[in-house]
């Protein structure tokens, strides 16, 4: 199959038709065809369901029953195409750990078509996992079970926690092993999304120097996404400007969950502003800002603390492609960019420093708060305390749940001191400020002892009940359940340090 690529890809389609009625509209799919590469994903020799995602899937309009059927399994594993269906492969670029790659593109994903969900909102229907593509690089197009479990838990653990992320629908197995460091069971993942256009989509085109191709890439994404930017004087500023918005607000809100996505390269920031491509991605435990678990972030790039810088980044170079759009002078299209980008710092320590009073139990604003808040995190990385247990623990009434958890709870009790000072000068009772304080710090998170063994269990005795149990738990993240206490402790000391791969 020939498409506007340049490259060639044959195989033989799967059976058509049959499998559950999505209901597809597919507009990606009538953009011009230099945008993706149209295929069928490839088959595989015994798909078994192993995850069904019965609430995301009501909330697209399906019924589950019918996603289980196993005519439906085929078309979660990729052996047969759904009525409606226009799979394709999306093109891409991307900067990856500082360095550009013109042609990346999705080398082991299809997307299926899109659904309009019940609440009118158009969302993606994609494979990963789901065999080789014209951007596979020599890959297999395969995905291993355990990263397709770990993105299941992961993605659906943060949309509990009311982070934008893309969504698990299925996890189906393949009956296929997959070469890696050594031979593993294979598996499909069915990702859901608001959409899977990147900064690496724009950055394809503008390599190019494809003028026509960036101008409908950003008209199709503010009438998907950001169609209030029509109206505006100029649409393609007001874009870019809502993309900030989006991302600020985003990032403020991993730093807030101790979340390390990982791998923030430009061709996994979501132009909609949604957490995208759980690899290696973990939550810290111990709070050390510094904090790395990627296996090939050897410089610390997309640390924890750094995770803000690098956004702001990655914004920059996604205002570059939209330079030719915001204004036919260059000097001012430069202008109106720098102008726009300026926003995010703003942006994101104002919805940093909304959560965190949140997290401490202020409602009203003073100028103090943000030295507060520090002054706690500070203690909290001398300490080596638990970054989501100490904030759970916090108490307008007691300490007994937080002191033990710092080596010399005198730091902690000189910052007590002050906290509680400005307590006071709250509206709201002890009961509501614990309320509201215990609504935004959770209990449960997925812990990285817990996720691997999980993993464990499914890989080698291919045991899904402490899987099952452990999404049930992130479900609820900010319910205290006393039979389900065990998941909110952090690993045993004596575990080591802790590593992440991105498992392709």
């Amino acid at each position: 199959m020939a498409n506007d690529t340049g490259l060639t890809f044959l195989r033989e389609a799967p059976p058509s038709s049959g499998g559950p009625v999505f209901a597809f509209d597919n507009s990606y799919a009538r953009l011009p065809e230099r945008f993706y590469a149209r295929l069928d994903p490839t088959p595989v020799p015994a798909p078994r369901l192993l995850r069904l995602n019965e609430a995301l899937a009501r909330e697209l309009g399906l019924e589950p029953e019918m996603l289980a059927t196993p005519q439906a399994v085929d078309v979660l594993a990729g052996n047969r195409i759904a009525l409606g269906s226009q799979p394709i492969a999306l093109a891409y670029a991307g900067h990856q750990f500082g360095n550009f790659v013109p042609q990346l593109g999705d080398g082991r994903a299809i997307l299926l078509g899109e659904v309009v969900d019940r609440l009118g909102v158009r969302r993606d229907i994609q494979l990963k996992g789901s065999g080789p593509t014209p951007f596979s690089r020599r890959g297999d197009g395969r995905a291993a079970l355990g990263p397709v479990l770990r993105e299941y838990i992961v993605s659906e653990a943060m949309a509990a926690l009311g982070i934008p992320t893309t969504r698990s629908l299925a996890a189906v197995a393949t009956g296929q092993p997959v070469m890696r460091e050594t031979v593993l069971p294979g598996a499909v993942l069915t990702r859901v999304a608001t959409s899977h256009i990147r900064v690496g989509t724009f950055q394809f085109f503008a390599a190019r120097g494809d003028g026509e191709a960036l101008r409908l890439l950003a008209d199709h994404v503010i009438a998907r996404h950001y169609p209030d930017a029509r109206d505006e004087a100029n649409p393609y500023r007001a874009l870019f400007d809502r993309v900030i918005a989006r991302q600020a607000e985003l990032v403020a809100r991993w730093m807030l969950v101790g979340f390390i996505h990982g791998v923030m390269n430009t061709d996994n920031c979501s132009i909609a502003g949604e957490t995208i491509d759980y690899g290696p991605c973990a939550f810290m435990d111990t709070y050390k800002p510094d904090t790395v678990f990627s296996s090939i972030d050897h410089g610390g790039r997309y640390a924890y603390v750094n995770q803000p810088r690098i956004c702001h980044w990655n914004l920059a170079r996604f205002g570059e492609t939209l330079l030719p759009l915001l204004d036919d002078d260059a000097d001012r299209a430069l202008a109106i960019a720098n102008e726009v980008l300026a926003t995010f710092q703003g942006r994101y320590g104002a919805a940093l420093m909304a959560g965190m009073r949140r997290k401490l139990g202020l409602l009203t604003e003073e100028d103090g708060d943000g030295a507060l808040a520090q002054e706690l995190l500070d203690a909290m990385a001398e300490a080596q305390a638990d970054f989501t247990k100490t904030f759970r623990a916090l108490d307008p009434q007691s300490d007994d749940k937080v002191r033990p958890l710092f080596a010399e709870p005198a730091r902690y009790d000189a910052w007590a001191s002050r906290w509680r000072e400005r307590l006071a000068r709250e509206p709201q009772d002890a009961d509501a400020r614990r309320a509201a304080m215990q609504s935004v710090n959770p209990v449960y998170i997925p812990r990285n002892h817990r996720v691997e063994a999980v993993l464990a269990a499914a890989i080698e005795h291919d045991d899904y009940g402490p899987f099952e149990e452990f999404v049930a738990v992130l479900a609820r993240p900010f319910e205290e359940r006393a039979e389900f206490a065990d998941y909110a402790e952090p690993a045993p000391t004596d575990q080591g340090g802790y590593r992440t791969f991105c498992g392709t």
